[in-house]
């Protein structure tokens, strides 16, 4: 898969992300402002959290508790304020029709919080038409980063006070969880390990994303599996980027069937594929066909009324038998121009029915950057982390890796997973994550973060 915030130094252990996660916290009403707590004030457009940029009132990508992006809110008189955690004294306010941070003390500090229903507020100046807003988006670009006040309505102005520390529930017995509320260890460019063959030219396979095969993956505990799949005169090969010059590459139905085979042995397991996909869908098809028994356990939730009703418990699909979902990244647009959808033979839109961060945190060593914000947020798609649908959840994607999977980084980052899913990447998407994808997963135990995220739910 296409491949600066300082390491912190020491990581949360798995306990405590459980024991902090479980933590009960006031719940709001459907028609109530949230409790007193520290919250972030979050776009329902772009996803992205108010943050104090010296003074000045902007959106910027989520940081957990860094970047001035915390607000602790509070009742006073008849509206309430939102006081910067790291500014005591300095509170979200108004400045004409600008957002500022302002003294708490000021009448401009004051806001009247309406809820608007789904867990949306409004933030509106008391006794004026004017509210909080997110400025709209210019032609080729993304929506500027300065928030005003303004006559703005709609989900412009429609904003998630979403907790800091959210609260969490006891996670159902197995059999009954549905699927958006487990997580399942997920290996970044799966393929890519140097044991079931080449993935890459020569040098660039110096640096392999994974140290272990497909089927000792699927030992390990590997339940997601990221795979480039390119478009050659032998169909589709996986590859890293180019499947020039790389030495005895594999090709895709090969790797599926390894986790078609699993699959047949393991009734109880469920496995879902995300496949980097440069190939035609006529030769995918072509690909998926040479499959054997794929059709018996491949995942359809455009037919069992996912969209309507919610994700199915792993149970369910258990008992059905049906326990392979196959997620592509092309889009939906290209292959009806092509005159073949992919979802005509099993293969989902990865787009509309998952959500996911940016897939890297930096260069393959030094710092790396914990900001957790949407892969497709640009000029041109707008998919916030935070999407939700009535009655559905869309499962969430943490990608957890760097440019270049340097064994060492890999190690360190891995051990601090926990910590940036709870942290960071949680309240960012306002869900718990559903896959953790990671470079080298036998380094730094990323498993014992996947432990900890299924012992709770998210609300």
């Amino acid at each position: 898969m296409r491949t600066p915030h300082a390491l912190l130094a020491t990581a949360v252990t798995a306990a405590a992300l459980a024991a902090a996660a479980v933590t009960p916290a006031p719940a709001a009403g459907a028609d109530a402002v949230p409790p007193p707590g520290t919250y972030y004030v979050q776009s329902v457009v772009t996803g992205l959290n108010a943050a104090d940029a010296s003074g000045t009132v902007e959106q910027h990508r989520p940081r957990g508790n860094e970047g001035r992006q915390q607000w602790t809110l509070r009742p006073d008189g008849a509206g309430h304020l939102l006081e910067n955690t790291d500014s005591p004294g300095s509170c979200l306010g108004r400045a004409g029709d600008r957002a500022r941070t302002v003294s708490c003390t000021a009448a401009e500090a004051r806001w009247q919080i309406t809820p608007l229903g789904a867990d949306r507020y409004a933030l509106a100046d008391p006794g004026a038409d004017r509210r909080l807003t997110v400025a709209p988006k210019p032609a080729g670009a993304t929506h500027p980063a300065p928030l005003s006040v303004g006559s703005g309505a709609g989900d412009l102005a429609a904003w998630y006070l979403t907790p800091a520390d959210a609260p969490g529930g006891p996670m159902p017995p197995r059999g009954q969880r549905t699927l958006d509320q487990v997580t399942f260890l997920t290996a970044h460019n799966a393929y890519a390990n140097g044991v079931d063959g080449g993935f890459a030219p020569p040098f660039v396979d110096l640096f392999p994303n994974q140290s272990r095969g497909i089927q000792q993956q699927l030992a390990d505990g590997v339940r997601g599996f990221m795979l480039d799949v390119h478009q050659t005169p032998d169909g589709a090969i996986l590859c890293h980027n180019s499947c020039t010059l790389v030495r005895r590459p594999v090709a895709l139905w090969v790797d599926l069937q390894r986790i078609v085979d699993f699959l047949r042995a393991r009734p109880d397991e469920f496995v879902t594929v995300f496949l980097e996909d440069y190939v035609d869908p006529g030769v995918l098809r072509a690909e998926l066909d040479r499959v054997q028994g794929l059709s018996e356990v491949l995942y359809r939730p455009d037919r069992t009324g996912v969209r309507e009703n919610g994700w199915p418990t792993t149970g369910e699909l258990a008992a059905d038998g049906h326990r392979m979902l196959i997620f592509t990244d092309h889009s939906r647009e290209a292959d009806r121009s092509a005159g073949l959808t992919r979802d005509t033979f099993g293969v989902m839109y990865q787009r509309e029915w998952t959500v996911e961060n940016h897939w890297s945190m930096g260069p393959g060593v030094g710092s790396s950057d914990w900001s957790c914000y949407s892969r497709w947020y640009d000029a041109n798609t707008t998919i916030p982390l935070t999407r939700t649908e009535p009655g559905f959840r869309p499962l969430f994607v943490m990608n957890h890796f760097r440019d270049a999977a340097v064994a060492s980084t890999a190690a360190t980052d891995n051990a601090k997973l926990a910590d940036r899913a709870r942290r960071f990447c949680q309240p960012a998407a306002r869900k718990k994550p559903t896959y953790l994808a990671v470079d080298r997963y036998d380094l730094g135990n990323p498993a014992a973060a996947v432990d900890a995220l299924n012992t709770y739910t998210y609300p």
